[in-house]
């Protein structure tokens, strides 16, 4: 029997920090979101050995231990491991299991389309297939969540793991008590198609350690940064107004938007944009592109840009010629999917 998962990653388009603890409980947080062709894979072959093996193929990594109820948390494929340790603990009375589970990612850790928490999310759903959990979707990115955030301690908000779980364009809510609303967009196919062709991303050639920057962010709301605060309700702003303008169809507004957005974006915290990303996007605005952000946290990764008309084959010469990788986006409208085969 194996056991398959795959969730998509996702690219931001409006509000993204404002679902980063504590501003979502102490302002409400509002995140557009949607996810892409890209995505985390999660492969499960039970075994009866009584050994637990770990692979994570695309990066060149393969663990093995004895089955126990609890794997060590060492830096060692932590995220695979936070997963196993919770379904055990949480599913199947702190009695271990035995199996093999190999992972695979489209995109490098620190892209900025939620690489990691959507991982979590794909080995939260293998294991569900699996066992037959009773986990509904905002029970799965719920559960993805707490893995990521309380038990591996690593910093971030809540959009990557819902991004994955439902799919498609979201527009998401986030308040205090953990309270996540999201609201699945119906947007025409032919304004989804423009936005196909119009959207194209760029890949730096550098990660970044997200969890740095958020926790600037965090440390500066908490000692109540006033300008970080502000930038965020103008961030939270723009989702609403993006929400507005794709379900109306008003796509000439979006680059302008996505501007608005990247101005306020590099007021969290400091590293969120550094003079190469700088350099590049006033190129490609030079070129026609009418605006543009880095995904995640920023600091290095993915940059998407909007390039209306025609512009975007200009646009594209010119991000080749920094000597990253230029990428054309599909939208991709399920999230989190597995399947057995026997």
């Amino acid at each position: 029997m194996i056991i398959r998962s795959k969730a998509p990653l996702r690219i931001g388009l409006a509000g993204g920090g404002t679902d980063v603890s504590p501003y979502s409980e102490d302002f409400g947080g509002m995140i557009l979101n949607c996810t892409i062709e890209k995505y985390a894979y999660a492969t499960i072959i039970p075994r009866t050995d009584g050994k637990i093996v770990l692979h994570a193929m695309d990066r060149g990594e393969k663990f093995e231990y004895e089955s126990v109820a609890r794997l060590p948390i060492d830096g060692d494929l932590d995220l695979l491991k936070g997963v196993y340790n919770r379904i055990v603990k949480d599913f199947n009375h702190n009695a271990p299991l035995s199996f093999e589970i190999n992972t695979y990612v489209d995109a490098p850790p620190g892209s900025g389309l939620g690489s990691s928490s959507t991982l979590v999310v794909a080995i939260v759903g293998a294991f569900t297939e699996w066992r037959g959990l009773p986990l509904g979707e905002y029970d799965i990115a719920h559960l993805a969540h707490d893995i990521e955030r309380i038990d591996l301690g690593m910093a971030g908000g809540k959009q990557d793991q819902y991004a994955a779980t439902f799919g498609g364009f979201n527009f998401m809510e986030f308040y205090k008590d953990d309270k996540v609303i999201v609201n699945p967009l119906r947007i025409r196919s032919r304004y989804l198609l423009e936005l196909e062709f119009n959207i194209i991303t760029y890949y730096t050639g550098t990660s970044r350690l997200s969890s740095k920057i958020i926790e600037a962010q965090q440390a500066s709301v908490n000692s109540g940064g006033g300008k970080s605060v502000d930038a965020m309700h103008e961030l939270k702003k723009q989702a609403f107004s993006m929400k507005e303008v794709l379900l109306r169809g008003e796509l000439d507004r979006i680059g302008d938007l996505l501007d608005y957005g990247w101005k306020f974006k590099k007021e969290l915290a400091a590293g969120v944009s550094n003079p190469v990303i700088d350099e590049l996007y006033t190129e490609a605005r030079k070129m026609g592109a009418t605006g543009g952000k880095l995904s995640g946290a920023g600091g290095g990764g993915f940059m998407t840009f909007y390039c209306p008309g025609n512009t975007r084959y200009a646009v594209i010469n010119k991000l080749k010629s920094f000597g990253g990788d230029v990428h054309d986006v599909k939208f991709s409208p399920l999230g989190v999917t597995s399947w057995t085969i026997k």
